[in-house]
């Protein structure tokens, strides 16, 4: 204490255990306090002229995990201050370590999130942080800081770490078999996170079966909403192994649409490309960047037919647009004189003979 040229009477004073602890914690308090009033407000200055808007956030959630800290550190060396036994006295130092441990790592986690995310939403600012790839950012953020707080505590508790790891990989193996559906599903998670087949917003088609918009991609499974307003979630291993078609992922949002027209032979061409050209303009949806066209397919069976294709704005106002054609198609067909035909099959019979007339009646 001398060392530190106090006066005499205060060196007196804090040769009692009590109230050394006492001025021990009334100066942790006073610290704390400086912090709270003086430097977060010096840092709210310099931060005012960032463009970032989560500074706010940061500080805000920093002012009381600083206070707390300086506080928890005050208090475990007042407490050591009373003790003299060394187990109590790690204890103690432990304690508080592992309190400290915790209050950074919740604020670490935090941040992580409030930053991660504000990343996401500034498109180009870091290439491997977007919306498609933020919740594997996170997840990966959030084992890494909960990884570190746990070697953190253990060490401050003096707890061997080898046993540890090695119970760590017996269970990580019997957990792998258990689990490994789950597994399967966190990995594929990641892989379509990376290789970004779809991404949220998304209309794609499972298989030829399931179709949907994607409203969220999770670290276990996809989920879809379908046009019936049905939420599917889909497995990520099973996407994983499935054809996916993305209606979505062209060089623009636009969609084309074809709908198949049949009409009766004899008709004339020209003309029934002049009326469904008619059907397609003005559709509700329909883009008017790209002009519809109308393509003479084939030569069917019973029929000519045709295909009128346009490009729909948006893949989800597709049965619409279909709708309405299928409904201008039908009604100018009509007006026109053009038949639309039923499927028509000649039947040859070879080799058989009718049945023998009945016997006239005798009179």
């Amino acid at each position: 204490m001398n060392g530190l040229n106090l006066p005499e009477s205060l060196t007196t004073l804090l040769e009692n255990p009590w109230l050394r602890a006492l001025f021990t914690l009334l100066v942790a308090l006073l610290i704390g306090v400086a912090l709270r009033f003086m430097l977060i407000p010096f840092l709210r200055k310099l931060t005012s002229v960032t463009t970032w808007e989560i500074d706010d956030e940061i500080l805000g959630r920093l002012n009381p995990a600083l206070f707390l800290t300086v506080f928890l550190l005050g208090l475990a060396a007042a407490f050591r201050s009373l003790v003299t036994h060394p187990g109590a006295d790690h204890a103690i130092g432990a304690a508080a370590l592992t309190l400290v441990v915790f209050i950074g790592g919740r604020f670490a986690l935090q941040v992580g999130v409030l930053v991660t995310r504000n990343l996401s939403r500034q498109a180009g600012r870091v290439s491997w942080i977007q919306a498609r790839t933020l919740p594997l950012v996170q997840f990966m953020y959030k084992v890494i800081v909960v990884g570190m707080m746990a070697y953190l505590v253990m060490s401050a508790w003096r707890i061997d770490l080898t046993t540890w790891l090695a119970s760590a990989g017996v269970a990580g193996i019997a957990i792998g078999f258990a689990a490994k559906d789950t597994l399967a599903n966190f990995i594929s998670g990641i892989f379509i996170l990376a290789d970004a087949p779809y991404k949220v917003g998304d209309y794609i088609i499972i298989d030829g079966v399931t179709r949907g918009e994607v409203t969220e991609i999770g670290m276990r499974s996809t989920r879809l909403l379908t046009r019936e307003n049905v939420e599917v979630t889909v497995p990520n291993a099973v996407i994983g192994n499935a054809k996916i078609v993305n209606e979505s992922s062209g060089p623009s949002p636009l969609m084309r649409v074809g709908v198949a027209v049949g009409v009766a032979y004899g008709s004339d061409v020209d003309q029934v490309k002049e009326v469904l050209l008619g059907c397609a303009e003005d559709v509700l949806h329909v883009s008017p960047l790209k002009e519809p066209t109308v393509r003479f397919m084939a030569m069917g069976d019973s029929s000519l037919n045709f295909e009128v294709r346009v490009f729909v704005e948006q893949p989800e106002f597709r049965g619409l647009v279909v709708d309405a054609l299928n409904t201008r198609i039908y009604k100018a067909l009509g007006e026109a004189g053009i038949q639309i035909p039923f499927p028509q099959r000649d039947v040859h019979l070879k080799g058989w003979a009718p049945p023998p007339a009945p016997p006239e009646p005798s009179t």
